[in-house]
């Protein structure tokens, strides 16, 4: 137990030795997704506001989904979702990306996925900006429960890094993952209630919808936003653990795996 311990503060160490290189990982990675562009880092809140007005005149116009606050109701359970989407499909390419400099100096591999996790949690923050500008336009009231937005997305954080871990361990052997995960995200999407309401689900596909790890992190973060209510303890003991094992398995794989990377990458 001592020597898991003393592991564990080594580790730490290490963590808070490359902090800063971790914040230089994160800047670099937003400025380069907007160099050259002229709104720059505009567009992470100009981004859900166009995709929310598409999808609003789609839904709620053409295909009569009569969901109260639609809007907020979209954007809400979008921007996790998104948030999840962009940290793993840039995190499944961070080892391979950064091959040359795993060979030339010694870094804790583990900060480029994790670095990509934090530059989508960066874009997240500027999203939410749009969902406040729209619930302002809209008139949606904000509950006190808005407070509470930071759990969700702790959640999703934890869980979304696992992930991220997991993806790019297994693509520097595998790269055909790579391709799959964007056909996987896009279905994914589709079975994440994220612009229908679950009620229209059979009760069958209300039971496979519980498996879906999106599935409550985005009702836990339409809970706090427009509908005011906290999710009990369940609701959140569930959230906590997907997270938290997702994190476990994905740490356990890449350290694992990680001391042959630079075999392959």
């Amino acid at each position: 137990m001592a020597q898991k311990i003393e592991l564990l503060k080594q580790k730490i160490k290490v963590f808070l030795k490359y902090k800063t290189l971790l914040n230089e990982l994160v800047v670099r990675d937003i400025k380069v997704r907007y160099r050259k562009s002229v709104l720059g880092l505009l567009w992470t809140v100009l981004n859900p506001l166009l995709m929310m007005c598409v999808i609003t005149v789609v839904f709620s116009t053409l295909f009569r989904q009569n969901i109260p606050n639609f809007p907020i109701y979209y954007l809400a359970g979008s921007l996790i979702f998104s948030f999840n989407s962009e940290a793993t499909s840039n995190g499944l390419y961070s080892i391979i990306g950064s091959a040359s400099l795993i060979k030339k100096v010694y870094i804790p591999k583990y900060l480029f996925p994790i670095s990509k996790v934090l530059s989508a949690l960066v874009n997240l923050g500027f999203s939410l900006v749009a969902m406040f500008v729209v619930m302002i336009v809209t008139g949606a009231p904000f509950h006190a429960t808005l407070l509470l937005m930071p759990l969700p997305i702790f959640y999703v954080f934890l869980f979304t890094s696992g992930l991220s871990l997991l993806l790019a361990a297994a693509t520097v052997y595998f790269r055909d993952i790579a391709h799959f995960w964007g056909v996987f995200v896009l279905a994914w999407t589709y079975f994440t209630p994220i612009f229908y309401p679950v009620t229209i689900l059979p009760s069958f596909a209300m039971k496979i919808m519980q498996l879906n790890p999106m599935y409550h992190y985005v009702t836990y973060m339409r809970d706090v936003v427009l509908y005011g209510t906290f999710p009990g303890m369940k609701e959140n003991l569930i959230c906590f653990l997907i997270g938290a094992v997702t994190l476990l398995i994905g740490l356990w794989v890449f350290y694992r795996k990680q001391d042959r990377f630079v075999l392959y990458v």
